[in-house]
């Protein structure tokens, strides 16, 4: 099929390599280039002005949701103007005692050039969960909560 690749890159920029003083602070590079400075979240000694792991999984299924939920729309000549979401992960402790996102809402708010019902709406984000990769590659429990025009 197709291969998505990041590179990554941390380098040390204390004296010390201790647990509460060394940087988390790292680059992720994606595809042709387009460059990010990440951290680990604040609870784990990041940096909060900058993108953590779990920010970037929750914009993963964010984004691919959008972008699976734009593709029906235009197949169906459905004209989308506006897209906007406010998703939150939640972290949490499995059975074995290991944190991990157990949990993200989407609430995506769609704006489109003509009037769509309740029911359609409801059915393109179904379709659209359904199709999105990254909802589908991931045990994370993966809700969709839209928001009315």
């Amino acid at each position: 099929m197709s291969e998505h690749r990041a590179a990554l890159a941390w380098h040390r920029t204390t004296s010390d390599f201790a647990y509460d003083t060394y940087s988390r602070d790292h680059q992720v590079t994606f595809g042709e280039g387009v460059e990010l400075t990440a951290s680990a979240a604040p609870e784990f000694k990041g940096r909060a002005t900058l993108p953590n792991p779990e920010e970037l999984l929750v914009a993963a299924l964010s984004s691919c949701h959008l972008l699976s939920l734009l593709a029906i729309a235009a197949r169906k000549r459905l004209v989308v103007d506006d897209y906007r979401d406010l998703a939150v992960g939640t972290l949490s402790k499995n059975a074995a005692g290991r944190l991990f996102v157990s949990r993200v809402v989407l609430r995506p708010r769609v704006r489109f050039a003509a009037p769509v019902d309740a029911q359609t709406l409801a059915a393109l984000h179904r379709q659209a969960h359904e199709e999105c990769f990254i909802a589908n590659s991931v045990l994370t429990q993966v809700d969709v909560e839209p928001v009315s025009e």
